[in-house]
């Protein structure tokens, strides 16, 4: 069954963000920026249906005459990306480094291919149907961006600026954040994944790092001096909620390191830090496997391994009682 809704805040003067239903793996938040002479997205959906929806929620808040003739791609993970395709015609932004990414993942059949003809009595097969067998990339096509980027990338859509600024290896290889200066908001990409009292979030899942740097994309975004930020996943925060954000971020890294020193091995740590139940409201706890991987290739210098090892690694620990994890800390 396929996966619908979505929530589209008014954040002013012409920029709208589009929330997904529910929380979980690829449902990432996606923006509208609209003007009487143009109107741009940052990111899309994961799948055709859910960017038709958030496409025609679009359409709805276009000037006559208008289309959407931009996309920017905070970074290269499909639920950020392989929506574009519902806009042909579309120049779409991304950094080159993006690019390091768009190799690593599977294509959109690819995915759909694995996730419908895994076994749903293996681990890997149980979790890929249960979290993403709602989803159909069956004729999805590869989406590829039409213009790169290093660095600093200033538009403007109307009389809206748009500063669009890469960032250092983080949640992938090729992250960039959008500052929108008039509006005095931020789409930060997955450097951020948000969490609320009210509207609790997922473990963050970082495929680059180090942790080390997806902090300091954090504080590049607070330095914006921007009021409202909005997340690739989760609520849309204030400076407060980015600052709780990147609390949780350190412990990580702490936990991480500390682990590593111990000569723990990475899945073994992910296992420790969960069992420490240190933020129980997150869902996905399972996802510090990619996290702490990452950070320990980093400590290691060791290459990172085949998605589909990673996700084994994943499903694996979600399989094993709700990822319940025995042994103490280090």
């Amino acid at each position: 069954m396929s996966i619908t809704g979505g929530d589209v805040v008014d954040l002013g003067r012409g920029l709208y963000a589009w929330l997904p239903p529910k929380r979980g793996w690829g449902l990432a938040n996606c923006g509208l920026l609209v003007s009487p002479r143009g109107a741009l997205w940052i990111d899309t959906p994961y799948d055709p249906v859910l960017a038709g929806q958030f496409l025609v929620e679009s359409q709805k808040r276009l000037p006559d005459g208008v289309d959407i003739g931009r996309v920017i791609v905070t970074h290269a993970n499909g639920d950020h990306f392989w929506g574009a395709g519902v806009l042909p015609d579309a120049e779409i932004i991304a950094t080159r480094e993006a690019r390091e990414h768009i190799h690593y993942d599977p294509t959109p059949q690819q995915q759909h291919a694995l996730v419908a003809g895994s076994d749903p009595s293996t681990p890997l097969g149980s979790y890929l149907a249960r979290h993403f067998g709602g989803f159909d990339w069956s004729a999805t096509e590869v989406v590829r961006p039409t213009t790169y980027f290093t660095g600093e990338l200033e538009l403007t859509l109307g009389d809206y600026p748009v500063q669009v600024s890469s960032l250092p290896p983080a949640h992938t290889a090729g992250d960039l954040m959008v500052y929108l200066p008039a509006q005095r908001a931020v789409f930060s990409g997955d450097v951020i994944f948000s969490s609320t009292s009210r509207q609790p979030g997922d473990h963050p899942v970082h495929w680059s790092g180090p942790l080390d740097n997806v902090i300091d994309a954090c504080e590049r975004v607070l330095a914006t001096g921007a009021d409202v930020i909005v997340p690739g996943h989760g609520p849309v925060l204030d400076p407060a909620g980015v600052r709780e954000h990147m609390a949780y971020l350190a412990y990580v890294r702490e936990r991480a390191h500390r682990l590593h020193a111990a000569g723990v091995p990475a899945v073994e740590a992910a296992r420790r830090v969960i069992a420490e139940g240190r933020y129980p409201a997150l869902g996905l706890p399972e996802r510090l496997v990619v996290t702490i991987g990452s950070e320990y290739r980093h400590l290691d210098g060791s290459e990172l391994p085949g998605v589909l090892q990673v996700m084994a690694d994943v499903a694996a620990v979600a399989h094993d009682d709700g990822a319940a994890c025995t042994g103490g800390p280090a």
